[in-house]
């Protein structure tokens, strides 16, 4: 038996704290961006078809948000899962942990899969549109298999590359991230191979990854101006004149996506015997980061800390589970949306799905979601979805002018979905801090920055175990 955690959420804060704190700072950040955006598309553009000051300042704004979580990110997950992979050395249990993982993963993804094939079958999206012919185009890249089995092998050490988003601005992180997954996991287990001579260069990660999290820190504290930059430049350049022509389709996504994130996780946690308000308190900050950033991997670091700090997953396990789902769990961007606008391409040009297709969906979504980190955006996943099922890719030009509408709310379930599996698993295993995930608050996220966030220790047998428990 165990006793249970002591409680390491911080004091309550007081009432004008709360009112200025991060997540209400993002609220206010997002209505202030969406007037300015409104603001800068009713001034149009320059003369000379330049945007317009406005349009061009909040795009500086958005863009130098993500160029600094672009600049920081790629050391982080390197240094993160390198650590990580040292720290679970001794522990037992390890392997299970990854698989579990996994296999959530691959449950949560087949569950939302068909959530999105059931709505695209009942909506029919297709044939409720006033989109026309003249808007289709296909992309000038396209995902397919042999794409993601070569972004597995890493061009450069650093794993950089990748292209431009297709439609999506500039906001997307350029570098190939399940490269870096996949350089950090093959040096994290040389360094295991390696044993003692291998010490100093496991310290120096260690050391290396507080530093890069304290100038990470740094720039998170910036996202409520990154916010109105972000939000206002979308606002600006997409507008929701678009909407109308493709309303059901908007609908069905939006309407898949909550039922994922406010039905199917609820009933998630409820199974495994966690409270839903205590998990949406303490994820909250990510999820409304994800929403304005549109970027699983720019919210990362926020990610890592919620799930650590306010879920009460081991540091050690959540250091390795949340960038491993970072880059392969998608519940938004490869379930939800392929599934949906598969079905929706298919019904424009008047194509039969059969049931294997939608077998195929199911499949492309629960393996090849992490083509969405080794490429770029949910529309390599939508364009690899199209390729598995010969629909024609001419289709993806129907649905890019309102691409960016719909990416908030993607990223948003993908990072929810991302903080919720580690959080399951380590409840499964019994080494979630159960105390600290009903006491902690969304509020606390940003109090005490340098304190150490969940402890654990270990049992005899190497087993991980929450804070404060003992025999």
């Amino acid at each position: 038996m165990t006793a249970p955690a002591a409680s390491t959420a911080s004091p309550k804060r007081s009432g004008w704290h709360r009112l200025t704190g991060f997540g209400t700072q993002i609220v206010i950040a997002l209505v202030l961006g969406v007037a300015l955006g409104f603001l800068a598309r009713e001034m149009g553009p320059l003369e000379s078809g330049d945007p317009n000051w406005l349009t061009d300042l909040l795009s500086t704004i958005g863009g130098t948000y993500v160029s600094l979580l672009r600049a920081i990110v790629p050391p982080l997950v390197f240094l993160a899962i390198v650590a990580s992979i040292a720290n679970l050395r001794n522990v037992t249990n390890a392997a299970r942990l990854a698989w579990q993982a996994l296999l959530w993963f691959a449950i949560t993804a087949l569950v939302s899969v068909a959530i999105g094939i059931g709505l695209g079958l009942i909506l029919q999206p297709g044939n409720h549109t006033s989109v026309t012919p003249d808007a289709a185009a296909a992309p000038t890249h396209d995902g397919s298999w042999q794409d993601f089995l070569l972004g597995l092998f890493p061009s450069n050490i650093l794993g950089i590359g990748g292209s431009a988003p297709e439609g999506g601005g500039d906001i997307s992180i350029s570098f190939n991230v399940l490269q870096i997954v996949v350089i950090s996991i093959v040096v994290g287990l040389a360094a295991l191979k390696v044993g003692r001579q291998a010490e100093p260069f496991l310290t120096f990660a260690q050391s290396a990854l507080s530093v890069i999290q304290k100038v990470l820190w740094w720039i998170i504290r910036l996202a409520p101006l990154g916010t109105v930059g972000l939000v206002g430049r979308a606002v600006a350049t997409y507008g929701w004149d678009l909407l109308p022509t493709l309303g059901v389709f908007t609908i069905a996504i939006y309407t898949g996506l909550a039922i994922v994130l406010f039905v199917l996780y609820p009933v998630i946690l409820r199974t495994n015997g966690l409270g839903v308000g205590h998990f949406f308190r303490g994820a909250w900050p990510a999820i409304q980061l994800a929403f304005v950033s549109r970027s699983s991997i720019g919210t990362l670091p926020l990610t890592q800390r919620v799930t650590e700090r306010n879920l009460g997953v081991p540091r050690e396990y959540a250091s390795f589970a949340v960038p491993l789902a970072a880059t392969t769990k998608m519940d938004g961007c490869a379930a939800i949306y392929p599934a949906i606008s598969a079905i929706f391409v298919a019904e424009f040009y008047d194509i039969h799905l059969s049931v294997m297709d939608y077998i195929l969906i199911a499949f492309v979504s629960v393996v090849g979601s992490a083509a969405t980190a080794g490429l770029t955006g949910a529309l390599v996943m939508l364009t690899l979805t199209l390729t598995t099922l010969g629909l024609p890719l001419e289709g993806v030009g129907l649905l890019i002018a309102i691409d960016g509408i719909l990416d908030m709310g993607r990223t948003a379930v993908n990072v929810a979905g991302q903080a919720l599996v580690p959080t399951i698993v380590a409840k499964r295993e019994g080494i979630l801090d159960v105390a600290q995930y009903n006491a902690a608050s969304a509020e606390d996220l940003f109090r005490d920055v340098d304190d150490v966030t969940t402890e654990t220790s270990k049992t005899p047998d190497g087993e991980l175990q929450p804070a404060g428990a003992r025999a």
